[in-house]
């Protein structure tokens, strides 16, 4: 048997293609022990049994598997979800998007509030969390995200006002007070790395230029009356939504930024 330090070492040289292998190698074999970062750390000449299968877990992401998905953990907005192959991992980006969202439910003192592609279902958990007064349905087209998300809800005690179905937009479901919307908005001709590509593609590409779903979504809000919209975007598609807002008669909107101060949503208070 390997002590703790021996096989942190070892983890790290074998994950050489990845951004920080003393990090990784780190939270990986945690993860596999069942213990905190202090206990590692305390214990680091312990031997630790079965340390095949922390090496499979090292194996595993060399070949690019997401972190997230061997541990089957991820983090949003200070809390830990759980997270599967084929489901989207969340960004901590997309932490903006929440905040953003929940201002507007204030302001407008929405009550039914849905989300469009909701995949692990962190957005309408945390704005469930948040906003104690608000029901939350969540659509998506991917089976095993649906459920995951029923089981987040479940964990995190936010069933009754946090739904989730399998559908398409928001076939089947009432009119909205508000629409939330992280979809997928990268352009198919946009390159990946291997991290990424390891998820699933109809969570990530939006189409040829890749806003063709968040036009979508506006286009939706429109036919239902002017629905306001909160909605994350790609950095470089400002332009091309504001066109749209534009061309389609759509005064009241603006957009946010990231805290790298890239272009990051788009805010649509109403039709006109």
């Amino acid at each position: 048997m390997s002590s703790v330090k021996e096989l942190l070492s070892e983890g790290a040289k074998m994950l050489q293609n990845v951004r920080n292998p003393k990090r990784e190698a780190f939270i990986l074999l945690k993860e596999w022990m069942g213990k905190e970062d202090s206990f590692l750390v305390a214990h680091d000449e312990m031997h630790v049994e079965n340390e095949d299968g922390f090496f499979e877990w090292i194996k595993r992401r060399v070949r690019h598997t997401p972190l997230e998905y061997i541990t089957k953990k991820v983090s949003f907005y200070s809390r830990e979800f759980e997270i599967e192959e084929g489901v989207l991992v969340p960004r901590p980006e997309t932490e903006i998007l929440v905040d953003k969202a929940a201002e507007l439910i204030k302001e407008l003192g929405a009550k039914n509030v849905a989300e469009i592609g909701a995949g692990s279902g962190v957005i309408s958990i945390m704005l469930a969390l948040l906003l104690p007064d608000i029901k939350v349905k969540g659509s998506d087209i991917n089976e095993k995200a649906v459920i995951l998300s029923r089981r987040n809800a479940k964990k995190f005690g936010v069933e009754e006002r946090a739904e989730f179905c399998l559908a398409s937009y928001l076939d089947g479901f009432d009119k909205p007070d508000i629409i939330v919307s992280n979809p997928p908005y990268i352009s198919t001709k946009e390159k990946l790395e291997e991290n990424v590509l390891n998820e699933p593609h109809d969570a990530l590409f939006g189409g040829i230029c890749g806003d063709e779903i968040l036009k979508n979504i506006v286009s939706l809000s429109l036919k239902l009356g002017g629905v306001p919209i909160v909605c994350e975007m790609g950095y470089d598609q400002k332009s091309g939504m504001e066109l749209f807002f534009q061309e389609n008669g759509i005064k009241n909107y603006s957009f946010y930024r990231d805290l790298g101060g890239l272009d990051r949503g788009f805010i649509v208070k109403g039709q006109k």
